[in-house]
């Protein structure tokens, strides 16, 4: 794993969120995006070599919806960025640990993502996310 890629924030509503958080970081957002398969809005904040991802759900059956309604607004998720995530993948589903999906995903802010289950990571969902190769 190269770097904490960023840490990814449930939110109910999105835009008051990006006011809250450019007070807060002193930054402002610089993109927002859909996430049409994943039901989810994003923004993202950059700090330092790290990011702040904001999700908002767009429907019901969003993960980002039943996460809210489970345990309110609050951190979600962390993301380590990873140079390949294939071999990566492999390597933890050797390891044991409990892949969300089989093969990597389309993500937001252009990475191929893969979730580890928080069952085997102490509770923490974990993202690996790679850049896209254009």
């Amino acid at each position: 794993m190269l770097k904490i890629e960023h840490i990814g924030i449930a939110v109910k509503e999105l835009k008051a969120s990006i006011a809250l958080f450019e007070q807060l970081l002193n930054t402002p957002c610089y993109k927002t995006e859909a996430v049409v398969s994943e039901g989810v809005n994003t923004a993202f904040f950059q700090t330092g070599d790290s990011k702040i991802e904001l999700l908002e759900a767009t429907n019901e059956t969003s993960p980002i919806s039943k996460f809210i309604v489970k345990k309110g607004e609050g951190i979600h998720h962390i993301a380590f960025e990873v140079e390949n995530i294939e071999a990566e993948m492999k390597r933890l589903s050797a390891l044991g640990f409990e892949l969300l999906n089989e093969i990597p995903k389309n993500g937001a802010d252009n990475k191929l993502v893969c979730f580890l289950h928080p069952k085997g990571t102490n509770g923490v969902l974990v993202e690996l996310c790679q850049e896209k190769k254009l």
